[in-house]
């Protein structure tokens, strides 16, 4: 017998899920989409096809695709199915440091000479966790899988390509190790006597220094297990210098963290001068240095964390530098360029805070330049044949995994929602926007009310670039709009252009203190009750994310403040 539910978005389909992007657990193994628009990306369109899941995997699609007796249909009309998205760089999966800790922080090798942060050994396998907050924005912005890695450190280990769903982390990992992860961070959290290089120049000869210890490695091992190794001394095991025994002899890349011209540079001429596989990361400049990330069949994981405009500007403002203003319209265009110049590249999101912005932003790119088609490509195909994970992954094909993203409309039309994810064949359903009270609209012919309260003194703890730093957040809210102060470890100040929704979504910016300097961080979370979490960005430099409580329980309610009727 053949079940049959309404169309994504109906009130019916509530009784798919447990709750908001629920998993459907105990759903049946086997669905099927029907008269929907199918995007394999692999091939053609099919502007009105069927694909069928059972057991985690896509069995079949096509125009004329049969139906299996025992799958629960999903009336497809109005709908567009797409490979589900992959972040290409980032961190879901791993939990946040506790307050005050930085790379230091992290589980030590137990028998590493080199000081943490220094230990490619370290593997992402080890710190993932299944059920992780930040999968559901993930989900809302149509991505279901993940290249997952250590934030913060010089060698920051092994990075694994994780589906965002699973009861634990055996179930959620596609590949791993996928590649080696090096940054460009400075300090580390681990004071003066870690070890760890306290400046840019530390961290590149520290990194150089590493490199030539492990060729050194390679020989003394090979020069042992020869036939002559009669009457040579046994030498030391290292698992720090085995682990970077692969990169050295290029079975597996590197993927160096810069944004930066100067950065990919010097990253490309290390790459260079120890033959390694490289890949950039973030890659704000990218398109600076093209030519040469072609010539050296270097592929871009490019964030799309675009430099925006922060704050309102003051009268008595001073203007934002040429540079500032440069990097804010040269930024959308990064995409076209390497496009253009034959770049391999693969869109990540740059930031939990950016998940929100990851499709309007990706939208950005092609009104700058970016074709749809490479665009799409860049979020699904073109990511997985960079990571490795092509014959699993990026496409519609019977036999890959059952990773789908479902839109009502084309995913880069400006009306364009997510309605659902697949995650190796469970439906993730994405709840319909609030109401139409959240863009100032009304429902039911009477205007929507803010109920929703952030007002009271909130304990956060921020991490960026491996350092979680504890600030406490007084908030005010008057109707959607958002007012208060920062105060601790991140420096001083009040919050600026703080907003939040019916849904409880909010963003404020402020005047944070890193890495010996003030820049300005943007704020994007969501308020639950007496909890909060979300993420960070400093635009085109440092991400993150964040967490807190209001100890009051008994916080005050939200001023009320009526949209207005449009």
């Amino acid at each position: 017998m053949v079940h049959s539910l309404r169309p994504i978005g109906a009130v019916a389909l509530g009784a798919l899920a447990a709750g908001p992007l629920a998993a459907q657990r105990n759903a049946p193994a086997t669905y099927a989409i029907t008269n929907a628009r199918l995007v394999p990306v692999s091939g053609p369109v099919i502007e009105r096809g069927t694909i069928v899941v059972r057991d985690g995997l896509i069995v079949a699609l096509g125009a004329n695709q049969a139906v299996p007796a025992d799958a629960r249909v999903i009336d497809g009309v109005g709908l567009s199915v797409y490979p589900g998205f992959i972040d290409a760089h980032g961190t879901l999966g791993i939990p946040a440091l506790p307050a005050g800790a930085g790379a230091a922080a992290r589980p030590a090798a137990p028998n590493s000479s080199y000081p943490v942060g220094l230990q490619p050994e370290m593997r992402v396998l080890d710190q993932l966790r299944a059920d992780e907050a930040g999968f559901a924005s993930a989900h809302a912005a149509g991505i279901t899988a993940a290249l997952t890695a250590q934030g913060a450190g010089v060698f920051r280990g092994a990075s694994a390509v994780i589906s965002l769903g699973g009861d634990n982390v055996a179930a959620m990992v596609v590949k791993a190790p996928i590649a080696q992860h090096v940054g460009f961070s400075i300090g580390g959290g681990g004071g003066a006597r870690s070890g760890y290089p306290g400046s840019l120049m530390g961290v590149f000869a520290a990194l150089r220094q590493e490199l030539l210890d492990a060729q050194a490695y390679r020989a003394e091992q090979a020069a042992y297990t020869s036939s002559n190794a009669r009457g040579i001394r046994r030498p030391d095991r290292d698992p720090s210098l085995e682990a970077l025994q692969p990169i050295l002899s290029r079975e597996m890349p590197v993927v160096f963290f810069a944004n930066s011209q100067r950065e990919i540079e010097r990253a490309l001429d290390l790459a260079q001068e120890f033959k390694l596989r490289a890949m950039i990361a973030g890659g704000t400049e990218a398109w600076r240095v093209a030519d040469r990330l072609k010539r050296e069949n270097v592929a871009v994981l490019l964030s799309v964390n675009f430099p925006r405009r922060t704050t309102a500007p003051a009268p008595e403002a001073d203007p934002d530098p040429i540079r500032v203003l440069r990097e804010r319209v040269d930024a959308p265009k990064g995409p076209g360029v390497l496009a253009d110049g034959g770049v391999r590249f693969a869109f990540q999101s740059g930031a939990t805070a950016a998940l929100g912005e990851f499709l309007p932003n990706v939208r950005r790119a092609i009104d700058n330049g970016l074709s749809p088609d490479l665009a799409l490509r860049a979020l699904t195909l073109g990511s997985a044949e960079i990571l490795g994970v092509a014959d699993r992954l990026g496409s519609l094909e019977a036999g890959k995994i059952a990773n789908l993203t479902v839109t009502r409309g084309d995913v880069f039309s400006r009306d364009a929602r997510v309605t659902q994810v697949f995650v190796d064949g469970r439906p993730f359903v994405i709840p319909e926007p609030a109401t139409p009270a959240t863009a100032g609209g009304t429902r039911g012919g009477a205007p929507a009310v803010q109920t929703r309260s952030a007002t009271g003194t909130w304990t956060v703890n921020v991490e960026i670039d491996g350092t979680t730093h504890a600030v406490t957040l007084a908030l005010r809210q008057d109707g959607d709009k958002l007012t208060g102060t920062m105060q601790g470890a991140m420096g001083s100040g009040e919050i600026q252009n703080g907003s939040i929704g019916t849904d409880g979504e909010f963003r404020f910016t402020a005047t944070i203190t890193i890495r010996d300097g003030t820049e300005e961080g943007v704020f994007v979370g969501l308020l639950d009750g007496n909890a909060l979490r979300g993420g960070v960005s400093i635009v085109g430099h440092a991400l993150g994310r964040f967490s807190g409580t209001r100890p009051d329980a008994n916080a005050p309610a939200a001023t009320p403040r009526r949209s207005s009727t449009r």
